[in-house]
């Protein structure tokens, strides 16, 4: 599932029921148990912003059925309890796959309530091939440079030129990586959170994951319900689409989100002149799009980056004003300054972060079979087209890598799970990168899991971005345990989603909301 840099791909965003062996190919061994981790060497390494922030690292099998063999690092950050009671280490994760999990330590533990994050260690890594840890992947830099051919294959020459892209790009990770694209998926993350449990000296671990990570989470808990402490899983992946039909759905969940963003801006018509219709803002919105692909803003922003540009809006309103001004702009006063400036806060991003995206793909690659007939992608995408334009084929070429990838797939994990203590979950019910069915298959399938739900929210990763009544749920389950039980229906307890924004009334840059904040650490794109 995808989640952009700047929000949440994550991604963009993502994804299984009873399975009890690890995912494999067949006839591959199961893991060997793992030696025991060597305990961290804490450095600090803080920051303004966190300024008690620990850095540290720890070795891991590159191939958990052969400890004995490769080792990687990881990268810890952490920040220490502080209290007299210690309820363990919380650690955390921001999704993607392939976000750093470094800075959102420090957030997770500043955003909490003072009393309880300083009864827990809470300790962020980037996983295998991420950022800081090593070796770190990178296939391709500058797969995403501007400008990028126009995602919709209007004719064969735009579809073959696509084409070539994604398959250079799945060439070069297996040309520079293929010791290692074979061990870069969620199960062998799995097993590196639990040598960081006992690096960590944990008898059992707390942990706490966003969007992707939720999947990461609920996938460790199948394997080690014994070792879970406390389970958190914010904007839930459903296990049950990994990860091709998960990409599906999230097309049109963008494209509701996207046409609910068009009505915002239909509705504040004093303040961006676009018209008080929805349908004509969003006729004015591709009108945008064909013009920019004809002749690209700056020589930098054409179609397929006008589409990266907009795509944090269906992770977050808060960037809707600047994304608003932006469009205004352009279609009023003939200005693209505005636009070039809103791609490079918000869609550039991917342009620089080959790292990220190439972990990203190598895990949803890996992670479970794609379609390997380039047919099958079109058909689909062209029926989510018709109804859901706004980026069913800039998603689908972000993920199209997986159809030509050169390692082969695992079988994905079934999370149904019977063992473990109260989980706690929330989603937002129009979330667009893990849509909010997510939610509740997972809550079908944790069987002692409470569902949050944030009625009429639509924004990726909703605790700690200011709904004070989903906090209060967070913060009443890491304090106690305690959970919400409902009567019956889908949610054990539901809260009001946060007003939608207003206009700017300055032009201060989105950097300092905590939503804003929490959704620049969130990982691409699930």
């Amino acid at each position: 599932m995808r989640k952009r840099a700047a929000v949440l791909c994550g991604a963009a965003v993502v994804l299984a029921g009873c399975l009890t062996a690890a995912p494999a190919e067949a006839g591959s061994p199961r893991a060997a148990k793992t030696p025991h981790a060597a305990k961290p060497v804490w450095k600090e390494c803080g920051t303004d912003d966190y300024p008690t922030l620990q850095c540290a690292s720890v070795e891991v099998p590159l191939d958990h059925t052969d400890p004995a063999g490769r080792r990687i690092t990881l990268a810890l950050s952490r920040v220490p309890h502080t209290a007299e009671r210690y309820q363990g280490p919380l650690v955390v994760n921001p999704g993607g796959p392939g976000g750093s999990g470094l800075t959102l330590a420090g957030f997770v533990a500043a955003a909490l309530p003072k009393r309880v994050a300083a009864q827990y260690d809470v300790i962020g890594f980037d996983p295998r091939g991420v950022g800081a840890s090593e070796p770190a992947l990178d296939c391709a830099p500058g797969h995403f440079g501007p400008v990028r051919p126009d995602p919709v294959p209007t004719s064969p020459e735009v579809e073959r030129a696509n084409l070539a892209r994604v398959r250079s790009f799945a060439a070069a990770c297996g040309r520079e990586y293929a010791d290692l694209l074979p061990h870069i998926d969620t199960d062998s993350t799995v097993r590196d959170l639990d040598a960081i449990r006992r690096a960590l000296g944990a008898e059992k671990l707390n942990y706490f994951g966003y969007s992707y990570g939720t999947y990461l989470g609920a996938v460790y808990a199948k394997r080690f319900p014994e070792r879970v402490r406390r389970l958190v899983l914010d904007s839930v992946v459903d296990p049950t689409r990994v990860w091709y039909d998960a990409n599906l759905d999230q097309d049109h969940a963008f494209d509701d989100r996207h046409r609910a963003f068009m009505a915002w801006v239909a509705e504040h018509d004093p303040a961006y002149g676009l018209g008080t219709d929805p349908e004509k803002v969003e006729a004015a919105w591709y009108a945008m799009r064909a013009a920019l692909r004809k002749d690209p803003a700056g020589g930098r922003v054409g179609a397929a980056e006008l589409e990266d540009t907009y795509l944090p809006g269906g992770y977050y309103n808060g960037y809707w004003p600047y994304l608003a001004e932006a469009f205004s702009a352009y279609v009023n006063q003939r200005d693209a300054e505005p636009l070039i400036e809103a791609y490079e806060n918000f869609g550039a991003s991917d342009a620089a972060a080959g790292n990220g995206y190439s972990v990203y793909t190598a895990v949803q690659c890996r992670d479970a079979a794609w379609p390997r007939d380039w047919r099958q992608w079109r058909k689909d995408t062209w029926e989510v087209y018709a109804r859901a334009p706004f980026m069913a084929w800039n998603n689908a070429w972000y993920n199209a890598p997986c159809a030509f990838w050169p390692a082969g797939s695992l079988r994905p994990e079934r999370v149904r799970n019977d063992g473990l203590p109260p989980v706690l979950l929330f989603q937002a019910t129009h979330d667009a990168a893990t849509p909010y069915q997510g939610g509740v298959t997972v809550h079908r399938l944790l069987a002692r899991s409470s569902l949050v739900v944030e009625s009429g929210g639509g924004n990726h990763g909703i605790t700690l971005s200011g709904n004070a009544c989903l906090d209060r749920h967070l913060t009443a389950y890491l304090t106690d345990g305690t959970v919400p039980r409902g009567s019956g229906g889908e949610a054990d307890a539901v809260c009001a989603a946060l007003p939608d924004p207003e206009p700017l009334t300055s032009k201060a840059a989105p950097t300092t909301a905590r939503g804003s904040t929490l959704h620049g650490l969130l990982g691409f794109r699930s």
